[in-house]
């Protein structure tokens, strides 16, 4: 992890300006949708990135009722439904 050497304040919403620096080292554009977790009692912030609903995958992504599946698991799901073999 770098330390950038940046404090920030909550505002009275609960809220903290991300710096223009970071947001133009990770790409994250002006309304660009950051990911929000926690890991080992950290808030972390990451870039965006849509991923297939049953194994993570970014590759080859469709939209199917609001949710994001892959091409390998839409064959999949397709083998485990009888359509194709």
């Amino acid at each position: 992890m770098k330390d950038t050497g940046i404090v920030r304040r909550l505002d009275e919403l609960g809220r903290i300006t991300i710096p223009i620096e970071l947001r133009r080292s990770l790409g994250v554009e002006d309304r660009g949708a950051l990911e929000i977790y926690t890991d080992q009692g950290r808030i972390v912030l990451e870039k965006y990135e849509p991923t297939d609903l049953f194994t993570g995958s970014k590759e080859d992504l469709y939209e199917y009722c609001g949710k994001i599946v892959s091409k390998e698991s839409i064959i999949e799901l397709a083998k485990l439904a009888g359509v194709i073999e």
